[in-house]
């Protein structure tokens, strides 16, 4: 028996979600210089700038949701880091709220902003932070040694995260004596072992070569399949963006320029920016069947597909002769058709008129 054409599942509880945030570089903030309610931002970026400051994060919103993979893409300068600093309070914004699990963290003391980053947050930077003078083992371990746990517990803890990397054996190596993946390797170990709630990674490859860049991403997609972390995740690399994420928002100049799935930014970009950033990117190498697929009942005698495999696994079928799908309910989507034309012209870039795609 078919399965039921099912619809896909409500998003999950948020777990960090920011609201209006402002980082604005330069003079102290007059009390009577701030974003009015209801203003345009741009207006107030305009200000900021006639008065020598400069706005280096303006008047960003979006929610990550639980075990969420939410990339966040710019080019060099656009606010990308500077927005990861300001969610985890490594730099305060001048407006706007932060929330973790519902809590103020904007409002949070020092010492309660400390007890967060060791218990709930997770942090791999792009040059791995390692210590020199410590072994594997121990720059695993010592995020562990400041949450007070004992020398056999953080040990313990330790090796699980280096095994779970698979780096078995080099609990001893200094990290000179590691390669450039090794060493991230640890760092990404290092940053779990503190069973974060929540984990930052801000460019974690981008200094990797192009090789070992794509085989980390593959280890990075297995761990969180296995880990179901919320993960917000910095990068300037469109391809890297769309192959990790759930969803990925785009800055520019400070602001965010569109958020959604890679699927929405390759068919529906908000502007053409966005249009430009996905232009080199193969459409049957990211889009699912059900990214594509319209609603409706199955077409007798089509061939049947799931939802969720990559459309160019239907290439094959349609160099055959196969004109209609009928598409099963997969992973995070619903059933629906799909014919071998809306498929073409989708990968031509042609839009058929019915949904923008």
């Amino acid at each position: 028996m078919r399965p039921s054409l099912a619809a896909k599942p409500g998003p999950q509880p948020v777990k960090i979600a920011c609201r209006n945030l402002w980082k604005i570089y330069g003079p102290p903030l007059k009390r009577d210089l701030a974003p009015g309610p209801g203003a345009d931002p741009e207006d107030f970026a305009q200000a900021l700038r006639a008065t020598g400051r400069i706005p280096a994060l303006m008047d960003a919103s979006f929610e990550v949701h639980e075990g969420e993979i939410f990339v966040i893409m710019g080019l060099s300068g656009s606010g990308k880091s500077t927005l990861i600093r300001c969610l985890t309070r490594l730099i305060d914004a001048e407006f706007g709220e932060v929330r973790l699990d519902g809590e103020d963290l904007m409002a949070a003391k020092p010492r309660d902003l400390i007890n967060i980053r060791r218990h709930k947050m997770g942090m791999v930077f792009q040059n791995f932070g390692l210590m020199p003078h410590l072994n594997v083992l121990d720059n695993v371990a010592y995020p562990l040694k400041l949450q007070g746990l004992t020398r056999s517990e953080r040990e313990a803890r330790a090796r699980q995260m280096i095994s779970l990397v698979g780096l078995e054996g080099r609990e001893d190596a200094l990290p000179h004596r590691l390669s450039g993946g090794q060493q991230q390797r640890v760092g990404i170990a290092r940053s779990l072992a503190v069973e974060p709630d929540l984990w930052f990674l801000d460019e974690p490859f981008s200094a990797l070569d192009p090789m070992i860049r794509r085989q980390m991403q593959d280890e990075f997609l297995d761990l969180q399949r296995r880990l179901h972390k919320t993960i917000v995740f910095i990068t300037h690399d469109i391809a890297e963006a769309c192959r990790l994420a759930d969803r990925i928002a785009i800055l520019r100049d400070g602001r965010i320029i569109q958020i959604g799935t890679p699927a929405d930014l390759l068919l529906r970009p908000a502007d053409d920016y966005v249009a430009k950033f996905t232009a080199d990117i193969s459409p049957s190498s990211i889009l699912r069947v059900g990214d594509i697929a319209e609603p409706g009942q199955d077409t007798t005698g089509a061939r049947e597909v799931a939802a969720d495999q990559p459309v160019e696994a239907l290439l094959a079928d349609i160099a055959t002769g196969t004109t209609e799908f009928s598409v099963l309910p997969a992973g995070k989507y619903g059933g629906g058709t799909l014919s071998a034309a809306r498929v073409l012209r989708i990968l031509a870039r042609q839009n058929d008129g019915t949904d923008g795609a």
